[in-house]
């Protein structure tokens, strides 16, 4: 028998996993009915897992032939090309597998950390002056240290907005999460 899940998330890392997780948990989203397709470790670009898996999972959600009840979550980092790319890259890898790209109406949020995670990181640390262009952020010892950063995220959405200046990235984040699933399905 297939169990129904709320979500899936289709994610890059163990870091994204671990962030998205504590976040959705946080959000009172049942992290035990979530099915998590995660970039296998050391076997390739998770930027390019995520990119050609994302337009099974769009269909699938659709279809909910995969019994998705409310959503698609996807987290890719931006590298250099940033959100408007990685969006793009994730329409074209849609139309080459003949699936409509995600549409208005989609309980489908996209997640695009800029330059990667590790810029978020910085900002919820505190950090006045983010670039979106710099690599070289800190990570952290264990993917699990990022809970403190969800808690400070989570503390700024209960406000109604991340404090200014916010990384343009993670503003748009808070507007996909607010905008496709935060909503009733």
């Amino acid at each position: 028998m297939t169990r129904n899940v709320q979500l899936v998330v289709l994610c890059e890392d163990t870091q994204h996993e671990t962030f998205i997780g504590r976040f959705l948990e946080r959000r009172d989203w049942n992290t035990r009915r979530i099915r998590w397709e995660r970039g296998p470790a050391g076997r390739g670009s998770a930027e390019q897992f995520v990119r050609q898996r994302f337009p099974k999972e769009l269909q699938g959600y659709r279809s909910r032939r995969n019994h998705v009840d409310q959503g698609l979550v996807v987290m890719l980092d931006g590298d250099a090309v940033g959100l408007e790319g990685r969006l793009r890259s994730l329409d074209e890898s849609c139309r080459g597998c003949n699936v409509e790209p995600r549409r208005d109406d989609d309980r489908v949020a996209v997640f695009v950390p800029t330059w990667r995670i590790e810029t978020w990181f910085a900002y919820l640390d505190g950090e006045e002056r983010i670039s979106e262009t710099r690599r070289d952020y800190p990570g952290l010892d264990r993917p699990s240290d990022c809970r403190r950063h969800v808690d400070t995220l989570i503390q700024m959405c209960h406000a109604g907005a991340p404090r200014e200046p916010a990384p343009p990235a993670l503003r748009a984040a808070c507007e996909e999460y607010r905008g496709r699933l935060s909503r009733q399905p």
